[in-house]
């Protein structure tokens, strides 16, 4: 069953979404591009934020930096297979279908709007350990915290984007749902190790992401994805890189 937070996250997406077509009619065009640009910039210390955590340690009074090969690694893999799977167009004929599904087929912005939110609001480790506390314990308190970022964050972006970031709803509410169905199975299973490096990687991803708000798409972030796949697979082994 579903659980309260993904609920609670899915909804305050929604509302965020209302909340930026109310305001964005009301807003000039030159004031929504820079919307766009400071919520760009926004994604980006977020991700930069989140990369740093994980990277930077003070040792003996210095700040150090390391697991660059780890990035490596996990980035060109993951990468590779992406775009063998091409998941970007995967997103991109989801995105069709709900333009035309939901009546929005002149709305040239929508898919652009709709995979660049769901990007956003689907990586990071915050909605996997959210989804499995919300499973194990009934514990919504992280999503609950989600949402209200996520409302922000989507509330600029539909004012400069459009509503297609509103319909990000569907894959946050279908990703975190599974997780926290079976949070049961998966928790025994997601290490300290693990989490570090989804958090890790996932943050470098939303940096991606942030990038192609600031500088319009440069990069195939959905095709990165595979990614955490291997940033999972990497912690398993005996050794750390």
């Amino acid at each position: 069953m579903i659980g309260l937070g993904t609920i609670i996250n899915a909804a305050a997406i929604i509302v965020g979404g209302l909340c930026g077509l109310l305001f964005g009619k009301r807003i000039k065009e030159t004031a929504q591009q820079t919307l766009l640009l400071s919520c760009g910039v926004c994604v980006l210390f977020l991700g930069i934020a989140g990369a740093a955590e994980k990277m930077l340690q003070v040792e003996n009074g210095a700040l150090t930096s390391g697991r660059a090969l780890f990035i490596v690694a996990c980035m060109a893999l993951g990468g590779v297979l992406g775009e063998i799977i091409d998941l970007e167009n995967g997103f991109e004929k989801f995105g069709s279908w709900l333009k035309i599904k939901t009546g929005n087929a002149k709305d040239s912005q929508f898919v652009n709007a709709f995979v660049t939110a769901s990007l956003t609001v689907c990586i990071g480790a915050m909605a996997i350990v959210g989804a499995i506390q919300d499973g194990v314990f009934g514990d919504y308190s992280v999503l609950a915290t989600k949402g209200v970022l996520d409302f922000v964050i989507i509330m600029v972006m539909t004012c400069s984007l459009g509503k297609g970031c509103m319909f990000s709803a569907i894959p946050v509410a279908i990703w975190e749902g599974l997780i926290t169905v079976f949070a049961r199975f998966l928790r025994p299973l997601l290490t300290d190790a693990i989490l570090v490096n989804i958090s890790l990687i996932g943050s470098i991803l939303i940096f991606c992401v942030g990038i192609n708000l600031v500088w319009g798409k440069k990069i195939r972030v959905a095709n990165l994805l595979p990614s955490l796949i291997f940033a999972v697979l990497f912690a398993l082994l005996p050794i750390s890189f």
